[in-house]
């Protein structure tokens, strides 16, 4: 019998309507195994390729859904990767007239009631509005989804590692405490880097199989190197870089590249997204050629980025061309996209393999990506991503084992879901959650205290309430989320909302600034209000957005050192490129290493040092730490992983890190008196954790100490002369 045959008489007459000529891999390992079994499953395997099929084509032949209520749950990290895939389902169970319903802060309040009042069908969601409902209307949670047999995770590895996740796993555990059986998880993802890590989010790590369908999509890449002197690490030692506007010549080039395609351009920034836009449809228009030139990022307003992602969906005779951030990374649906373009370098492999993955996805063509760099650093970490993503590496996933910080928020939920709670049950229920199970109970209990003594909770009788500064907290209308949201103002033009911006000197009357896709000119701002009214210009500035880098992993480091020390030609970069290698090479060529893993590099001349680390961001940040406790005056260059150290000879500086080791023991200290205020910039909940905890959090997700030590303990530093530059 084959995994057509499994399923039930509608759904195989959607595959035939729909004119399928056969199933996808992925498609028929899911089908004989969700419909064999109730085991959890990680379904996982390339972009567009059927994977919300895979999952919901053997859950709908399987279930009974005239039983009550809600026999399914989708679970998505976006909103609008919710309303994409609705169509997609909705469509699919018409077949069996099974309901399907929305549930975010966007969706119809309609809908909504009559879930609530007949609890039937698949509901699809995001954490946030179950943490939502947990937290305001336990007895509706319990309602609705007591009677679950599979929850659908799309995009799983956006979950791994992250706050996020460590929310989502504690939610779905709380979520199983209401079923009377246990039902299945299934995750879906065309990146990840480490399938236990997967499989251990589900919460029962030996009954979750994972299938994965390694088919490679064919890519043809090239790079293109258009150097700007003004943004090269290599000539702002220990900055983060100038980041001016990108050279005329790239915008010329990428504009032949993309005007006769349907493109996706990715930049590592909101602001470089505005300024490509805008500087394309200049071009374009100068050109004569076609005006369809957006943005898309967070700060877009959401009827605009809907808007961009319909026109892309159903533009089946023009072209366009959409700067993006990640919010195109993820899977949602905008048709045929022939090319993507990689502004610099990504911070992540797996973000480079999930763009890639949105060109050649309709038509059965090769995936092509065009990666513009224009520093040599941008360049050589590019090629390490390529070559490390052709190799098949994927950063694995960094769990954070006692995330303290989500225990706080998870608390605070808890005790206000149930309107109070006896302590012992609250420890009770947190110890036996798969998210906190790492976490000691003595520590549970000094969490905890620390609450009662913050006035976030309140002891009454025998239970614990949510107390006075509590209250302020959770009945925050963003105390559902477990990340930081910027403060933003709100930009309108004639009424109508075009997106936000955060404030910034930048934000004043009469100052000019680029938005979705358009120049505008602030008439008046208004703090109090948080609104900035513009009016249409012809010439700006690119956004200022904050926010800084992303983590670099090690592997990417390690790879970018051995094309340094290497003799390898790449036929995928451009002349300008393989002469940028070339000419980058030399300063490297004289170092000869039995291992490369063993040896990094120290350039020096007076009392001027650079060193050349190429370790990834963590243990360079543990590093920097260090240095400053032992009085090494540096300043880390996160680019190009190098220290500029002043004030100090060669010979001082290798006599100095042979004693470094000695400082590991005390690093608490360290970080307790240089970083602990840092911990309000990346964890939302970690303020509210004893000053001791906090300071573990902060080593634990902050730095990377054990990694570090072993760096300092198994590398050899060897000297050269002068940079050159």
């Amino acid at each position: 019998m084959t995994s057509f045959d499994l399923l039930s008489s509608p759904i195989r007459k959607y595959i035939h309507d729909k004119g399928w000529g056969e199933l996808r891999r992925i498609q028929e390992a899911a089908i004989s195994g969700i419909m064999s079994s109730d085991n959890n499953y990680i379904l996982a395997s390339g972009t567009a390729s059927g994977k919300t099929e895979a999952a919901f084509l053997p859950i709908l032949s399987k279930l009974d859904f005239n039983k009550a209520g809600v026999q399914a749950l989708y679970i998505s990290p976006l909103i609008a990767l919710i309303n994409d895939q609705f169509f997609r389902i909705e469509e699919l169970c018409k077949y069996l007239d099974i309901t399907v319903t929305k549930w975010h802060g966007e969706a119809n309040a309609t809908q909504k009631s009559k879930l609530v009042q007949d609890p039937t069908g698949i509901v699809l969601i995001t954490p946030e509005s179950l943490e939502a409902m947990f937290a305001n209307r336990y007895s509706m949670v319990k309602s609705l989804f007591s009677c679950l047999k599979y929850v659908v995770v799309d995009e799983i590895h956006s979950f791994l590692g992250t706050d996020r996740g460590t929310q989502l796993k504690s939610i779905l555990y709380r979520i199983q405490g209401l079923n009377s059986t246990p039902f299945s998880i299934i995750g879906l993802s065309a990146t990840i880097g480490d399938y236990g890590e997967a499989k251990r989010f589900t919460g029962n790590e030996s009954k979750t199989k994972v299938f994965l369908d390694r088919s490679a999509k064919e890519i043809n890449v090239i790079f293109r190197y258009f150097r700007n002197d003004g943004k090269d690490a290599s000539k702002t030692a220990g900055a983060s870089g100038v980041f001016g506007e990108l050279p005329e010549g790239l915008m010329e080039d990428l504009y032949r590249e993309t005007k006769d395609s349907k493109v996706l351009i990715f930049p590592n920034s909101r602001g470089r997204a505005e300024e490509i836009a805008v500087k394309l449809r200049k071009i374009s228009d100068r050109e004569s050629g076609h005006p369809n030139y957006f943005s898309h990022h967070s700060s877009v307003d959401r009827e605009v980025r809907e808007y961009v992602e319909h026109f892309a969906k159903y533009s089946y005779r023009e072209n366009f061309c959409i700067s993006c951030t990640s919010t195109l990374e993820l899977g949602i649906d905008i048709g045929t996209v022939d090319e993507i373009v990689q502004i610099d370098a990504t911070h992540s492999i797996s973000s480079l393999i999930q763009r890639v993955g949105r060109s050649g996805r309709k038509d059965g063509k090769p995936a092509r990506l065009c990666l513009y760099a224009t520093g040599k650093w941008d360049l050589l970490q590019s090629m390490a991503c390529w070559l490390l993503c052709r190799d098949g590496f994927i950063e694995p996933v960094k769990m954070q084992e006692k995330p303290y910080d989500i225990l706080v928020h998870q608390a605070l939920s808890i005790v206000r879901g149930n309107s109070g709670i006896s302590l012992a049950s609250l420890i009770a229920q947190l110890k036996s959650n798969p998210a906190f199970c790492e976490i000691e109970t003595a520590r549970m209990e000094q969490v905890l205290n620390h609450l009662l003594e913050i006035d976030f909770l309140e002891k009454t009788g025998p239970d614990v309430i949510v107390g006075v500064e509590g209250e302020k907290t959770v009945n925050n209308r963003n105390f559902y989320s477990v990340f930081k949201s910027e403060r933003s103002l709100k930009v309108i033009y004639a009424g109508i909302t075009i997106g936000e911006l955060p404030a910034s000197p930048q934000i004043a009357e009469g100052e000019n600034i680029l938005l979705a896709a358009k120049i505008w000119k602030i008439r008046s701002v208004d703090l109090e209000g948080r609104k900035i009214d513009v009016i249409p210009a012809k010439d700006g500035k690119k956004p200022m957005f904050f926010g800084s880098g992303g983590t670099i992993h090690p592997k990417i480091r390690e790879k970018m050192f051995e094309i340094l020390c290497g003799t390898d030609e790449y036929d995928f970069l451009d002349r300008p490129g393989r002469d940028e290698i070339r000419r980058f090479r030399r300063d490297f060529a004289v170092f000869r290493f039995r291992d490369i893993h063993a040896g990094r590099l120290l350039f020096g001349a007076k009392n001027r040092l650079r060193f050349f680390t190429f370790a990834g961001t963590l243990v360079n940040r543990t590093l920097k730490l260090i240095f400053d406790v032992a009085g090494i005056e540096s300043t880390l260059n996160e680019q190009s992983s190098m220290f500029d150290i002043r004030g100090m000879s060669a010979n001082e500086f290798l006599s100095r890190w042979k004693m470094l080791p000695r400082y590991i023991p005390n690093i608490n200290v360290h970080i307790a008196g240089s970083f602990k205020d840092k911990i309000m910039d990346f964890s939302k909940y970690g303020s509210y954790l004893p000053d001791s905890l906090q300071i573990e959090l902060l080593r634990n997700k902050y730095f990377d100490v054990e990694q570090t030590e072993l760096f300092l303990k198994t590398i050899d530093v060897i000297r050269k002369g002068q940079l050159s530059s």
